[in-house]
């Protein structure tokens, strides 16, 4: 899947993603600061059921919501972590390995190791101010 978009078409994005890849729970986000990762994320809970605040865990590197139908979503931000054993230490392969959870991974790169080979690939990067690239490696 590859395909350009703006900012005001995300929710539209969120829901394509989730219809073309209804078994997928693992989800890693690979772009540049401020290309929309955070901002897709929200989107595709969005699209979940979360009703909850989102927002990106910079800081506490997972948070955890609950979709309408009380399913888990994890939404981890590994950009502060040092690297496999930080991220083993800061407990993502306890939500790597949730049989049902989703889990949306920012900056992936840092213990790529850990992800399972099942995991979504998603590429984003900046067009223009208002447009984004995305391609969907699985």
């Amino acid at each position: 899947m590859k395909l350009e978009f703006t900012l005001d078409e995300i929710a539209v994005i969120a829901a394509q993603i989730l219809t073309k890849y209804p078994d997928k729970r693992c989800f890693a986000f690979y772009a540049e600061m401020g290309s929309g990762k955070t901002t897709l994320i929200n989107a595709l809970c969005r699209q979940l059921g979360v009703t909850e605040h989102t927002s990106s865990p910079t800081f506490s590197i997972i948070n955890e919501y609950r979709t309408d139908q009380d399913q888990v979503v994890y939404h981890a931000d590994w950009y502060r972590l040092k690297g496999v054993q930080d991220a083993i230490e800061a407990g993502v392969q306890d939500i790597l390995q949730h049989p049902t959870a989703y889990c949306f991974i920012e900056w992936p790169e840092i213990a790529e190791v850990l992800l399972p080979k099942e995991c979504l690939r998603i590429h984003l990067s900046l067009v223009s101010a208002d447009v984004r690239l995305l391609e969907i490696h699985s």
